[in-house]
């Protein structure tokens, strides 16, 4: 059975993994990567554009699906991140404020402390409702 994920990851970092047709999550570590399995569905949400700016973005940028296991560690010189590949589908970014009142996700008092830790997994209601409202 497939799951949904969020990934925390800034506007910048996931138009260049797009471009890639790559995911990558907490700075490149490999761990959150071997959580998610083949046809599970990665959404990112950026709370920022740039990495380290206080740009506040606050949307759900991208959406895509593992069609594979495989995770490899790339070299960028002194930057060696681990990555998988991922079909992204044609979406649109959503702005927080449009879904936050129909998401279980947002729904506690203090919500936003678990995007800390870069990535967490998603109920099924919300993976489909950031599924639809993410389709062009």
């Amino acid at each position: 059975m497939s799951r949904g994920w969020l990934g925390v990851v800034s506007a910048e970092h996931v138009a260049r993994g797009v471009s890639l047709g790559i995911a990558q999550i907490n700075h490149g570590k490999r761990g959150p990567l071997a959580r998610m399995r083949s046809g599970d569905t990665l959404v990112y949400y950026s709370p920022t554009v740039t990495r380290g700016v206080a740009d506040h973005y606050r949307s759900f940028t991208a959406i895509g699906t593992f069609p594979d296991d495989d995770i490899w560690q790339a070299d960028e010189g002194s930057f060696r991140p681990f990555r998988r590949r991922i079909d992204y589908l044609a979406s649109k970014p959503v702005p927080l404020t449009d879904l936050r009142s129909r998401l279980a996700l947002t729904s506690a008092p203090g919500w936003g402390h678990q995007l800390r830790f870069g990535l967490i997994p998603l109920d099924a209601d919300d993976m489909e409702t950031l599924r639809e409202t993410m389709m062009p």
